[in-house]
C-alpha cells in the first residue's frame, strides 16, 4: 500500500488515529501507532519502538481477548446476523487488528511480541505457571473462545484466527482436539470447502489446512466416525438423513478435488486435500456407502483422465514423426502429474484395506462393483507395488462371490462380504508405512499472510476508508 506518511487514502493520519481509537489523545508523532499504521509493517528497528511494542502487548491482547469474549463477533445474541461486521463491529475491528498484529515480521534482533503472546496464551483453568521464558503470557476462557470461533466460520477473519490458534498455540489445539462436540466447529469449515464456488481462494485454503492440521491427530481421525449427524440439509447432492462426521468429511473433501480438476486446476490444493484423506485412511471406520462410491468415483475419473492424457501424447507422438516443425506440449508432465495422484489415490484405498478393512464393507463392495477400473494398473511398473493387496482383496471376495451365485441382492452381497472379511488371512496383505502428512508452512509465509490480512482489512474494516488508487500491498482481485 501507499507509503505517505501524512495521510491514509485521504484521511490524515491524525485524523484516522482517533478514528480508529475512538480518542482525541493520540499524537500524530507517536512512535508506537506510527509503526503500528505503517502499510508494510516492518518490525520496530528502534529501541525505543520495540520497548513500546513490548509494553502495549499484554494490555492489547488482553483487552482484544476480553472484546472477543464479551461480543463473540455477535454471537451471544437471539437474531442471527447477515454478517458479523454488520452485528459487532468492534469485534470485528479488534478481530482485524489482532491480524494485523499478528503478522508484524520480526525485527532483526527480537521477535514479534504479539505473535509470541498468541503463541504462548493458556485457558484460564489452567492454574500452571507461565515458563519465565514467555514474557508476553495471558490467559482467556477457551469455551468462549471456541464457541465465538464455531459460530463466525462465515467470515474470513475468522476462518484466518482459527488457523493461527491451532497451528501455532498448542494450548489450543490440545483443548480442540479433546472437546467432545467437535462438529460444531468441523461443519462450518466443510461448508466453507462445499460453497466453494462461492469462497474466495485464501478462503477456502485456510478451511483446507485447519481440516488437514487436525488429521495429524489420530484421536481426532477415530472420534470422527463416532459422530452421527442427520440431514446435512446444505449438502445437496444427495440426501443424507444419517452418516458420520468422519463419512461428510471424505465426501466434501473429495468433492473438492473433483471441483479443483475441472475448475481451477490448482496442484497445492490437490495435495492438501489428498494429504488429509491419507492422514484419515487408517482410521476409516464404517464408512456410509456414498462415501465409499465417492472414493472409487474419484479414481475411476483420475482413471479417464490418465487414459485420456496417454492417448492425447501417443497422437502428439505420431504427428510429431511427419512434421518436425511443430512443438510438442508437455503430455509428460501431465501424466507425471496425474500418475501421482493416482498413486495416492491407490496409497489411500491401500491403508483403508490393511488397518481398517473389517470396519469397512461399503468400500468393500465398491471395489468389487468397479473392479475393472483396476486391471490396466496391475501391471503399471508405478502401482504394481500398491496393487498387490487391492488385487488380493478384489480376487478373493470376487470368488467367495462367485460361489454364492448369480442374481445376488445387495443385502445378500454385504452378507457374504462381512463374513469373508473374517475369513481373509490378513498376514497375506503386505504391510507398508503408515500415511502420515502434516502441514509446514511455505518459507517466507508472510509474503501470503501480510497481503490477505491487509486484503481483509480494505474489505472488511467498517468505517475506515482506504484510497483504492494507493494500494501497492495486494492487488484489488485478491478479496
Amino acid at each position: 500500500m501507499g507509503s505517505n506518511s501524512s495521510r491514509i487514502g485521504d484521511l490524515p493520519k491524525n485524523e484516522y488515529l482517533k478514528k480508529l481509537s475512538g480518542t482525541e489523545s493520540i499524537s500524530e508523532n507517536d512512535p508506537f501507532w506510527n509503526q503500528l499504521l505503517s502499510f508494510s509493517f516492518p518490525a520496530p528497528t528502534s529501541s525505543t519502538e520495540l520497548k513500546l511494542l513490548e509494553e502495549a502487548t499484554i494490555s492489547v491482547c488482553r483487552s482484544l481477548a476480553g472484546l472477543w469474549t464479551v461480543f463473540t463477533l455477535g454471537g451471544v445474541g437471539s437474531k442471527a446476523a447477515a454478517s458479523p461486521e454488520l452485528s459487532s463491529p468492534l469485534a470485528n475491528q479488534s478481530l482485524l487488528l489482532l491480524l494485523v498484529l499478528a503478522n508484524l515480521t520480526d525485527a532483526s534482533d527480537a521477535p514479534n511480541p504479539y505473535r509470541q503472546a498468541i503463541m504462548s496464551f493458556k485457558n484460564t483453568q489452567d492454574s500452571s505457571p507461565f515458563p519465565s521464558s514467555i514474557p508476553h503470557a495471558f490467559q482467556i476462557n477457551f469455551n468462549s473462545l471456541y464457541t465465538a470461533l464455531c459460530e463466525q466460520q462465515t467470515s474470513d477473519q475468522a476462518t484466518l484466527l482459527l488457523y493461527t490458534l491451532l497451528h501455532q498455540n498448542s494450548n489450543i489445539r490440545t483443548y480442540m482436539l479433546a472437546r467432545t462436540d467437535m462438529e460444531n466447529l468441523v461443519l462450518p469449515i466443510l461448508e466453507i470447502l462445499y460453497h466453494v464456488e462461492e469462497r474466495n481462494s485464501h478462503h477456502v485454503y485456510m478451511a483446507l489446512i485447519i481440516l488437514l492440521i487436525l488429521t495429524e491427530d489420530d484421536g481426532f481421525n477415530r472420534s470422527i466416525h463416532e459422530v452421527i449427524l442427520k440431514n446435512i440439509t446444505w449438502y445437496s447432492e444427495r440426501v443424507l438423513t444419517e452418516i458420520s462426521l468422519g463419512s461428510l468429511l471424505i465426501l466434501v473433501v473429495i468433492r473438492t478435488i473433483q471441483y479443483n480438476m475441472t475448475r481451477t486446476r490448482d496442484k497445492y490444493l490437490h495435495t492438501n486435500c489428498l494429504a488429509a484423506l491419507a492422514n484419515m485412511s487408517a482410521q476409516f471406520r464404517s464408512l456410509h456407502q456414498y462415501a465409499a462410491q465417492r472414493i472409487i468415483s474419484l479414481f475411476s475419473l483420475l482413471s479417464k483422465k490418465h487414459n485420456k492424457v496417454l492417448e492425447q501424447a501417443t497422437q502428439s507422438l505420431r504427428g510429431s514423426l511427419s512434421s518436425n516443425d511443430v512443438p510438442l506440449p508437455d503430455y509428460a508432465q501431465d501424466l507425471n502429474v496425474i500418475e501421482e495422484v493416482i498413486r495416492m489415490m491407490l496409497e489411500i484405498i491401500n491403508s483403508c484395506l490393511t488397518n481398517s478393512l473389517h470396519h469397512n464393507p461399503n468400500l468393500v463392495y465398491a471395489l468389487l462393483y468397479k473392479r475393472d477400473l483396476f486391471e490396466q494398473f496391475r501391471t503399471h511398473p508405478s502401482f504394481q507395488d500398491i496393487m498387490q493387496n487391492i488385487d488380493l482383496v478384489i480376487t478373493f471376495f470376487s470368488s467367495r462371490l462367485l460361489q454364492a451365485g448369480a442374481e445376488l441382492s445387495v443385502e445378500r452381497v454385504l452378507e457374504i462380504i462381512k463374513q469373508g472379511i473374517v475369513a481373509l488371512p490378513k498376514d497375506r496383505l503386505k504391510k507398508f508405512p503408515e500415511l502420515k502428512f502434516k502441514y509446514v508452512e511455505e518459507e517466507q509465509p508472510e509474503e501470503f499472510f501480510i497481503p490477505y490480512v491487509w486484503s481483509l482489512v480494505y474489505n472488511s474494516a467498517v468505517g475506515l476508508y482506504w484510497n483504492p488508487q494507493d494500494i501497492q500491498l495486494f492487488t484489488m482481485d485478491s478479496d
